[in-house]
């Protein structure tokens, strides 16, 4: 029997809203984990003594299924679900990768209207979902952006399922986590080994290149797009604008021009494997081609993609509090200050903060360099530098605070 761990991050975001009329729509890049989100909410349903005719569960990409699972096929099961329900009490509807049914949005607008009816709809195409929603649904869902495992995540699904390996120490743990991501079907493996994870995460990263980019853009130069994958990935960290791209590419001997890439960008984004990073407070002409840095959904992932190159340790560092402040709920932005970077800035609804990531501080060249842009800012808002070091971390006298990264990934 599959074992599934809490993750109360989004169990109590679901919580939050279970009952309201809002459409739960819960989006992220395929086998992050939300269908088991949406199992563990219908076992504790049933837990609490809602009665099993009153909850309906499909996938929507699982085997078995006819290859065309229609609208309309969707209509019929849920209203025989629906007449043999207790219709006094809430009915749950959950539906695991709507986008593959063709004409989606009719069907859970038409639940919408229904007494007593609680809906649920994942997917792994931002694209498909925002469109289709905003076409019927406007103003009727609340979003829920799920992401791999956090860190903190990671070592709490180490410590149930691997008691040999949550023994070692954290920061052996970040080690593997920085090289393998925290891909949740990684716990599912009967042997956690690097060759079958590196099976696991080119299954993943297979599945998301072909079904939810290459064949929802109807790309057919899979080479190209793959190449551009790799491209972005290996040089995560460094500012890029889409003709600078473009260059690199076709001096690599792949032709294409600033339309196609910004197209695949676009679907690479949209199928959650990358994120952007812009530059913050643009405007006027420089809105029109940003520098930007590209960031991978999930470490492992862009390591695949990479052959697991041990180069640039630093860049990865970077991903993983990426990742991280979009966990925490920040738009990640670049700062430019006089010339020199800041690696995040760090808008949420609260405020602002501003990171940079290094692998040490304690040579002094460094500590200068990655301390002065920093200096520079005349605001009040937290300013931190994230390392791997253990030693000489705390506040500067000008109000900077240096902190252990892994430290700073588990103060969540």
């Amino acid at each position: 029997m599959r074992q599934y761990i809490n993750r109360p991050q989004y169990m109590n975001l679901l919580e939050s809203y279970r009952g309201s009329e809002h459409i739960k729509v819960l989006q992220g890049i395929r086998r992050c984990g939300k269908s088991s989100l949406l199992e563990m909410l219908r076992a504790r349903l049933l837990t609490e003594g809602v009665p099993a005719c009153n909850i309906y569960r499909r996938r929507f990409d699982e085997f078995g299924l006819p290859l065309e699972f229609t609208a309309q096929q969707l209509t019929d099961e849920l209203q025989r679900m629906l007449s043999g329900s207790d219709d006094a009490q809430m009915r749950y509807v959950f539906l695991d990768e709507i986008q593959e049914v063709q004409g989606w949005p009719k069907v859970v607008r038409g639940l919408h209207t229904l007494e007593n009816v609680d809906v649920y709809i994942t997917g792994s195409n931002a694209h498909l979902l925002s469109t289709d929603l905003a076409t019927v649904l406007a103003g009727r869902t609340v979003t829920i952006d799920v992401h791999p495992l956090s860190f903190k995540e990671y070592l709490e699904f180490t410590r149930t399922l691997f008691a040999d390996r949550a023994q070692l120490s954290h920061d052996e743990l970040f080690a593997d986590y920085v090289r393998f991501g925290g891909m949740p079907t990684l716990f599912a493996l009967r042997e956690f080994n690097e060759e079958s994870i590196a099976r696991e995460l080119g299954s993943v990263y297979d599945t998301v290149i072909l079904r939810d980019v290459a064949q929802h853009l109807q790309i057919r130069d899979l080479p190209l797009l793959n190449r551009l994958v790799t491209y972005l990935f290996s040089t995560s960290g460094n500012l890029f604008s889409t003709r600078k791209i473009v260059g690199a590419l076709v001096s690599g001997g792949r032709k294409t021009s600033a339309e196609t890439v910004e197209s695949y960008i676009d679907g690479l984004m949209r199928a959650f494997i990358l994120f952007e990073a812009t530059q913050f407070g643009l405007q006027g002409k420089d809105l029109l081609n940003p520098l930007r840095k590209f960031y991978a959904e999930d470490c492992g992932l862009r390591n695949i993609a990479n052959g697991f190159s041990s180069r640039n340790y630093g860049f990865q560092l970077e991903n993983v509090v990426a990742t991280e402040l979009r966990r925490r709920g920040y738009d990640v932005h670049v700062g430019r200050l006089r010339g020199a970077e800041i690696d995040f800035v760090a808008q949420r609804f609260d405020g602002r903060t501003y990171i940079q990531v290094t692998e040490t501080m304690l040579d002094e060249a460094i500590r200068e360099r990655e301390l002065a842009p920093l200096q520079a800012l005349h605001d009040s808002f937290p300013k931190t530098v994230l390392t791997l070091d253990r030693f000489r971390l705390g506040m500067t006298p000008d109000g900077i605070e240096i902190r252990n990264i892994v430290d700073w990934l588990l103060d969540s």
